[in-house]
């Protein structure tokens, strides 16, 4: 296989400008012979499934087709193979980094239909669902067995499409991300095909691990229609904590220490003061506005007071206040509420803005490096701007508010951005934490990974995908 082309610097920035392959009438005929009602050209239908939380501005898809089955998949994904389409898996329409775009034209496979809990094993701490299901409805659906799924993105995003973008969330420096929590998928093909990878064993050494091949794929690789994930026990006991620092350097450095010493937490959450202040306005709540960790310890009661003991003397080494705590589950749930909507508050903050993000993340002892660095140059840039972060496990999100009718407070953003992520990869992390390439950081790619591994991720590509239909221009240009 050919080397790939350069990739402009731009392209980690820019939506690529493809021309959208052509979608034939025989297409659309064939789709709605087969799906009837369930396959939608209409114009408000289409804008809907071409939007998500990026903000780039690209053309719809050509059409919609709503998928209630496996089956439903891969005759829709045969279609478009005959004829060459792509095809764009669609969810909650939550992701940040232009995911769901058809960028090269095609047609969307919407997956919300597929939202049933197929099987519950209590007794093996594991479930199956469909890949619409979202985060909140498996866990109401599994209330009732003592037992919980613990990643958590801001968003209601549907299980399927946390998989394809290796979701991870506030809990992940306990319980890991969806990579550790997948133990086997169904998945439709580019030629249409139903297969499944993995078990509900807990592990297994046969053949290649498919199952990790597909979990962070973003549906460039194939469609995942149903997922078999772990469980957890609910803990004896929770309890929740609220810390205000004086200054944002002494909470990343109260994190580091209480990863270092190998305190067992469970959440472990920085907000800035201007995301402190957005959560305060949008769902009223009177914390104090300065930098401040969340911070919830998950065990028995001896071992939560104990964990909650040891971090509370670690904060006040680093100027940290007293704790106040959220203990009931009335409370905690408020709190995290809050925590999730921080992205849409600190859109209220600037009406009519949007956000770009990121979500770099490096080893643990580098955090301050990093984090610091970027917060003096978004000060120094003037440009508005908020900043969370799973800073239990090295990974932060900044995201600068712009005005999208002025162009040059994008291109700030975006040089803010390159920045930020040039300095993390040059601390040995990653360009992203959990929100996965996307349109927007395929040029961050190579820098991280180099042109090697690039061309080994587009041969692997072109061996499963040899049309180039599975969301294409994604993660890498074809």
């Amino acid at each position: 296989m050919n080397a790939p082309d350069p990739l402009p610097a731009a392209m980690s920035v820019i939506a690529p400008q493809i021309a959208p392959r052509p979608v034939p009438p025989a297409l659309i005929e064939a789709l709605r012979e087969r799906f009837g009602e369930r396959c939608s050209t209409a114009a408000a239908v289409r804008e809907q499934h071409g939007r998500d939380e990026s903000p780039f501005d690209v053309p719809p898809p050509e059409a919609v087709v709503f998928a209630e089955s496996n089956e439903d998949v891969a005759d829709a994904v045969r279609l478009a193979a005959r004829h060459e389409v792509p095809v764009i898996p669609y969810g909650a329409g939550s992701s940040l980094e232009g995911h769901l775009l058809a960028v090269q034209g095609g047609i969307s496979i919407d997956l919300s239909r597929m939202n049933r809990v197929l099987a519950v094993h209590a007794e093996d701490l594991t479930a199956t669902v469909q890949a619409g299901v979202t985060r909140t409805q498996l866990n109401a659906a599994i209330r009732d067995t003592g037992l919980f799924f613990p990643i958590d993105p801001g968003a209601d995003a549907s299980i399927g499409g946390m998989t394809a973008t290796r979701a991870s969330g506030t809990n992940a420096v306990r319980y890991g991300t969806m990579r550790e929590n997948v133990l086997g998928l169904t998945v439709v093909t580019a030629s249409g095909e139903i297969v499944r990878t993995g078990t509900r064993a807990r592990k297994s050494s046969a053949g290649y691990d498919l199952t990790r091949l597909f979990v962070g794929s973003e549906g460039t690789l194939g469609i995942m229609t149903e997922i078999t994930v772990r469980l957890y026990p609910h803990p004896e006991a929770i309890s929740a904590a609220i810390c205000s620092f004086p200054t944002l350097a002494a909470a990343v450095q109260t994190t580091i220490q209480i990863i270092q010493l190998g305190v067992p937490i469970a959440r472990c959450e920085l907000l800035d003061t201007n995301a402190v202040r957005a959560v305060n306005r949008h769902d009223r709540l009177s914390l104090r506005e300065g930098p401040m960790l969340l911070m919830e310890f998950h065990g028995t009661p001896a071992s939560v007071k104990e964990q909650a003991e040891l971090v509370q003397e670690i904060a006040r080494e680093h100027g940290g206040e007293d704790f106040e705590w959220a203990t009931t589950p009335e409370e905690r749930t408020r709190l995290w509420t809050a925590r999730h909507h921080a992205y849409l508050a600190a859109l209220q903050m600037k009406p009519g803005c949007r956000a770009v993000t990121t979500d770099a993340c490096v080893p643990i002892s580098r955090l301050a490096d990093c984090l610091l660095a970027t917060i003096d140059e978004a000060d120094a840039a003037g440009l508005p701007y908020f900043v969370v972060g799973h800073v239990g496990d090295g990974n932060f999100h900044m995201g600068y508010l712009i005005d999208p009718a002025r162009p040059e407070e994008r291109e700030l953003a975006e040089d803010l951005n390159r920045r930020l992520v040039a300095r993390a990869i040059g601390l040995e992390g990653t360009c992203t934490g959990e929100h996965g390439i996307g349109l927007h950081k395929m040029g961050f790619l190579r820098e991280e990974a180099g042109d090697g591994a690039i061309a080994l991720m587009r041969a692997v590509k072109h061996a499963l995908d040899p049309k180039n239909i599975m969301n294409p221009g994604k993660i890498f240009p074809w």
